[in-house]
């Protein structure tokens, strides 16, 4: 009968104390702030082409209403604080790699050779899908958020053949839209980051059912409760127009079933692995 027996070099030879573990955590925490700290001084030196670029949806959409784009600062010192925090959000943007990578490299030699090459792809595959919701985010959201904000205005800034426009009629208050620069940033920043996480969801599964935490039989059993845990989000993430709430539901909802096929996958490769296994 064949037995099974553990190789050798499955495991990297480390059998640091704690004391060594703990300066290993130290110096990867400093060389991730390190590169934080530089990204976010290199993010502050063009902080103002990064806000030119975060403010394109709202001035298209502005545009597209016949109105000049203009956001105010409500406070003297307010410009300096949206400086750093653009800076702070493309610093940490910019230093990712580099903190995921001292991560891995802390982790790395505590895992086994088939832990450590079923988690890269996640670590590779998690800033991507990140970038992918964020761009979703600001090229199809965000344009049609605020299209449907801007809709509630009237008075003379509104479009000539406005319904609701007040132009010539003194007996109604004009709504214009005269934004704050923080308060524009935060749900910008807000929208991105929600896509951004949400995208996540892949990886998420993908991961947990390479730990065999959940299954794809699993997956599809609650995929019920699935559906309406995912409509409430899009109800709560996206303005209140049925577009956006339809077009966020179909994304999320079609990256939930391929959660569930690539957690198929693995699960006919890890049965595949075990048959190899026994017949040797």
């Amino acid at each position: 009968m064949a037995t099974k027996s553990a190789k050798p070099d499955d495991i990297e030879d480390s059998s640091a104390p704690l004391i060594e573990h703990l300066a290993e955590l130290r110096t990867r925490l400093i060389w991730s702030a390190l590169a934080f700290v530089a990204a976010m001084v290199i993010s502050y030196t063009v902080w103002n082409p990064i806000y030119n670029f975060l403010t394109r949806p709202i001035c298209q959409a502005l545009e597209g209403r016949g109105q000049e784009c203009g956001l105010i600062l409500l406070k003297l010192q307010e410009g300096f604080f949206v400086a750093i925090q653009i800076s702070f959000l493309g610093g940490f943007m910019l230093a990712f790699p580099i903190i995921a990578y001292q991560l891995w490299r802390f982790v790395a030699p505590g895992l086994y050779r088939s832990e450590r090459s079923a988690f890269l792809p996640f670590l590779v595959a998690s800033p991507a899908m990140f970038l992918l919701g964020a761009a979703f985010a600001y090229y199809i959201i965000l344009p049609m958020a605020y299209d449907f904000f801007l809709g509630f205005q009237q008075g003379p800034m509104s479009l000539p053949d406005d319904p609701n426009a007040a132009q010539g009629d003194p007996a109604l208050a004009g709504i214009v839209f005269q934004g704050s620069v923080s308060e524009y940033l935060a749900l910008t920043t807000k929208f991105i980051l929600a896509f951004g996480i949400s995208f996540q969801l892949p990886v998420a599964l993908t991961l947990l059912g390479t730990a065999g935490l959940v299954s794809s039989e699993g997956l599809a059993s609650v995929r019920r409760y699935a559906i309406v845990a995912i409509l409430v989000l899009a109800a709560v993430v996206t303005p209140p127009d049925v577009v956006s709430q339809v077009v966020l539901f179909t994304v999320i909802y079609g990256l939930y079933e391929i959660s569930i096929q690539l957690v198929r996958r693995i699960e006919k490769k890890r049965d595949l692995e075990e048959q190899d296994g026994d017949v040797e």
